[in-house]
């Protein structure tokens, strides 16, 4: 396939899961937003974070806490930016016949997604069982990552046959 004709496609196209992966990458992009903003208060850009005026709501809390910077001796919402921009990578790689003729595109597509809906489950928790606080960005990040699981099953299980029959 063409540059061209994979611009057209990627654009223009429809069915063979395109809509799906459009999907994904909105929903990437609105994790990746959520992560931005963390990231601007966790290296001190802002001061607080906006947060809803409700009881177990806490922001700066949880997103301050020694937790958010364990890892890789950096805030964690700059891990959260790498890895949704990946997913945006994988939902954006290929035609829309990848599931023929890349399969492994889609199969990782999923596996991370599983991953990271694994992880966002995770961090979910422990915002609760940690600091008894919610940070909303967190847990619209984490909606998002969940909502991406459903999108990315089809395609997934139709490259999945596709390879199954080429072995």
């Amino acid at each position: 396939m063409t540059p061209a004709q994979l611009s057209k496609e990627l654009r223009t196209g429809q069915g063979d899961f395109l809509e799906e992966r459009r999907g994904v990458i909105v929903l990437s992009l609105t994790a990746i937003g959520c992560m931005g903003l963390i990231a601007l208060y966790q290296t001190g850009i802002i001061r607080r974070l906006p947060d809803l005026p409700l009881p177990l709501m806490d922001a700066d809390k949880v997103d301050a806490s020694d937790e958010a910077y364990a890892k890789l001796s950096m805030p964690d919402a700059f891990l959260g930016l790498g890895s949704y921009a990946a997913t945006m990578g994988l939902a954006a790689m290929g035609g829309k016949d990848r599931a023929a003729q890349q399969p492994w595109i889609p199969l990782a597509l999923a596996a991370k997604a599983g991953v990271d809906a694994l992880q966002a489950g995770k961090l979910t928790y422990d915002q609760w069982a940690k600091h008894k606080a919610f940070c909303i960005w967190c847990l619209v990040a984490a909606a998002a990552t969940f909502a991406t699981v459903p999108l990315v099953l089809g395609e997934a299980a139709v490259a999945a046959r596709n390879l199954a029959k080429k072995l």
